[in-house]
């Protein structure tokens, strides 16, 4: 992305803003290809829409925000403190949690960040 945006003055001219509407159509197009249940098709929308992600992130690295290697560690540090049951200290490989405890530790989660946003 960094070199498309170098190269292609469409790209170059893109922000944010300019991006929302195609970033609000693939992610429909997702929900299209999920609703087909084409395997093929959804593989393809994915992609698009995480084009979308990089370029949006490419967009935020030259403005000196974030850059993609910062979204995927915000991401994993989430998934890391929302599923405890999976990394926590006392996660527990041999007990299986059923949806509804894993729900409650999962909202848990997010009223404690909330609380320590706070």
């Amino acid at each position: 992305m960094r070199v498309m945006r170098e190269r292609c003055a469409w790209k170059a001219s893109q922000d944010h803003r300019s991006l929302a509407r195609f970033l609000r159509e693939e992610s429909a197009e997702v929900l299209e290809a999920i609703e087909e249940g084409d395997p093929d098709h959804l593989a393809e929308e994915l992609g698009d829409l995480l084009l979308q992600i990089y370029f949006h992130a490419a967009i935020a690295e030259e403005a000196g925000e974030f850059s993609m290697d910062d979204v995927i560690a915000g991401l994993a540090a989430k998934m890391k403190r929302r599923n405890p049951h999976v990394f926590g200290p006392d996660a527990d490989p041999t007990r299986t949690y059923t949806v509804e405890e894993i729900e409650e530790l999962w909202q848990a989660a997010k009223r404690r960040e909330r609380a320590a946003e706070r």
